[in-house]
């Protein structure tokens, strides 16, 4: 009955967005990468950031698609001071990964918020990255826990001398954690890895719960006395957008009917990586609720952040990417 609550809590009689493209300050000086920002609501969050003249790198795996996506975005804000840069990587294929994050080091000297966006949802079953693993799993986390960790030195560095609070690492959640995932979000093997269910709907589940801990991890490990760098996961709502490119027919259909705007998306990303409430330390490795709200996650998922299950993961995960680094 919980579940249901908190479900229809972040799906219907949402709040207004309390940030957005008409109030948030200037972002001049300041630089963001976002993963998957040439399509869907990582677009429209880029978009925002170019419109009050930041400078945004949009990473990913097509060249296209982003050529196409920043003329876009130029054409749409001649007056922006910003600046929009490709950084190509293929989240699931983690050899891409270092090489990206050496193309951004040697371009820029800061990073003020990481915005790992990116995702894929029920591709078909059996799918797997380039080194072997479930497909949503390697791209939705260990891809983005291995840029992460590439990029912790220069945002450690930009926490040094940035406004306290302000410079972020956020986390791709979504309400999949609390309807999809299984018993204490993550079950693992003997082995020690992530089990991978038979069901294309609870892996993404897994693949969700994963950025949540990686989130209160990150927050546990970094702590914002020691880094000055903010963490959040975020479950940005039920959004119009590629994730549904694998659904069928009838759930095409009833995301027409059921389904958000995707610029509201932007606006929970916008919340948990730019607002003031989100950057203070005692909110670190919180979650975040459409269209920008603390809220929570099932608690048997809360519980395993406290009995051992994320620090698991993020052991698996660095012992998975180490190779890579």
């Amino acid at each position: 009955m919980t579940t249901l609550w908190t479900s229809l809590q972040q799906s219907f009689l949402l709040p207004t967005p309390s940030l957005t493209e008409s109030n948030l300050p200037s972002q001049s000086g300041r630089v963001f990468i976002v993963t998957g920002g040439y399509t869907g609501l990582g677009l429209e969050l880029v978009k925002i950031l170019y419109r009050h003249h930041g400078t945004i790198y949009i990473a990913g795996r097509s060249s296209t698609k982003a050529s196409s996506a920043i003329a876009a975005v130029k054409a749409q804000y001649p007056s922006s001071d910003g600046r929009l840069a490709f950084l190509p990587l293929d989240l699931d294929d983690l050899t891409t990964i270092a090489p990206a994050a050496a193309s951004f080091l040697s371009q820029e000297s800061r990073l003020d918020v990481l915005t790992l966006n990116a995702g894929v949802m029920s591709p078909p079953p059996g799918s797997r990255t380039t080194q072997g693993h479930e497909l949503q799993l390697g791209t939705n986390c260990l891809g983005h826990f291995l840029l992460a960790q590439l990029l912790l030195p220069v945002l450690r560095k930009t926490a040094a001398t940035a406004p306290p609070g302000s410079v972020r690492v956020t986390w791709a959640a979504s309400l999949g954690v609390d309807v999809y995932s299984p018993s204490e979000g993550i079950l693992f093997d003997d082995r020690g890895a992530p089990i991978v269910h038979k069901n294309q709907r609870a892996n993404y589940g897994v693949s969700k719960v994963g950025n949540y801990f990686y989130a209160a991890e990150f927050a546990r490990r970094y702590p914002y006395a020691e880094t000055g760098i903010v963490t959040n996961a975020w479950n940005p709502g039920n959004l119009r957008s590629e994730l549904q490119r694998y659904g069928g027919w009838v759930e095409k259909i009833a995301g027409k009917c059921l389904l958000y705007e995707t610029r509201f998306g932007a606006y929970t990303e916008l919340w948990a990586g730019w607002s003031e409430e989100a950057g203070k330390a005692e909110r670190n490795g919180a979650y975040i609720w459409p269209w920008g709200r603390f809220g929570g996650v099932r608690g048997d998922v809360e519980r395993a952040v406290v009995e051992g299950g994320a620090a698991r993961f993020w052991e698996w995960s660095e012992e998975q990417v180490k190779p890579y680094t």
